[in-house]
């Protein structure tokens, strides 16, 4: 099993202001492509030390606003401040550390080396050792990068974010390629890293990743922010319950005409109807047909996903 149990230890931002400031400031942001808006005012505010996720289908504008925030594109409009600074200002200082979905390795180096001359580049760095402990690869210290795994890269780009000692990480697909038990490993280590003052931002398809880790969640929708709070807060948002019953050879045309059913799901025996109000359905299931064995669940954080997001609300 990996040991991703050792957390480096945080110090003090030693920029003027960085302390108090937060760690990322987003105020009227935009940015256009031509006749392309793919980020359309959007003001944010992430504190330091939380962990954030940020969320969208493809084309929402999270690459654009993730460049905007790293300095690597220009605000068409707005600005971004990073602790206070401009993100190129926050980058030279070592503030901002950022682990990639794809890119940055040489593949005819070892782990160990990668790591070794990502601390050269830093005039001040943390242990190399210590770092790969903590991104779980000092057992594949000595492994070409190119013969590691895809998961495996991703923890070496982890490490390589970790050894300048940053305030803020920004995760782009960081677990993908992990399999169950190193997945769950790297979130606890993020999690004991965070509570100890680092920010986090991370952007995710696995959506139970984001209710499990994230103290926050942001969601975005051609541009704009259309949800942002806890986990119960963005699932409270996507309205209306569902209700599963057995029912073989279910009515669901009959059931599709009821008042406020959003949608009707048939899995074998098991009809599940989608509706904002569950109790009118309930009760038509139990008066006005042979269904049994009602439950009447909460909506999850994938429905509340695919509810905010659909283009219904466009």
């Amino acid at each position: 099993m990996v040991d991703m149990d050792t957390t480096l230890q945080r110090h003090p931002a030693t920029t003027t202001g960085a302390q108090s400031a937060p760690a990322i400031e987003l105020t009227g942001l935009t940015k256009s492509f031509g006749d392309v808006e793919a980020v359309r005012g959007i003001d944010l505010t992430i504190r330091q030390g939380e962990v954030v996720a940020f969320l969208g289908p493809n084309g929402a504008g999270k690459t654009s606003t993730i460049d905007m925030v790293l300095g690597l594109s220009e605000p068409t409009e707005g600005s971004a401040r990073v602790f206070g600074l401009d993100p190129h200002t926050a980058i030279r200082h070592g503030l901002v550390a950022a682990v990639m979905q794809t890119g940055g390795l040489l593949k005819d180096l070892t782990a160990r080396e990668t790591i070794e001359y990502t601390a050269a580049l830093f005039p001040a760095h943390r242990d190399v050792e210590e770092v790969m402990a903590t991104a779980g690869i000092t057992e594949i210290a000595d492994r070409l990068v190119g013969k590691c795994s895809g998961g495996e890269q991703q923890r070496v780009r982890f490490a390589m974010a970790l050894v300048s000692d940053p305030e803020l990480i920004i995760l782009d697909e960081p677990t993908t390629g992990m399999d169950v038990v190193t997945r769950r490993a790297f979130w606890e280590s993020i999690r004991a890293d965070a509570a100890q003052g680092r920010t986090v931002v991370f952007a995710t398809h696995y959506l139970e990743e984001a209710d499990a880790y994230a103290d926050r969640i942001v969601l975005v929708r051609k541009g704009r922010i259309v949800a942002d709070g806890t986990s119960a807060q963005v699932k409270a948002l996507g309205t209306g319950r569902t209700v599963r019953a057995t029912w073989p050879g279910a009515d669901v045309d009959g059931l599709r005409t009821l008042d406020g059913v959003e949608g009707v799901d048939v899995r074998g025996d098991q009809v599940l109807v989608h509706a904002k109000d569950s109790d009118a359905v309930a009760r038509h299931l139990l008066t006005a047909t042979p269904a049994r064995d009602l439950e009447i669940e909460a909506r999850g954080l994938e429905d509340a996903f695919v509810a905010l997001t659909s283009e219904e609300n466009s």
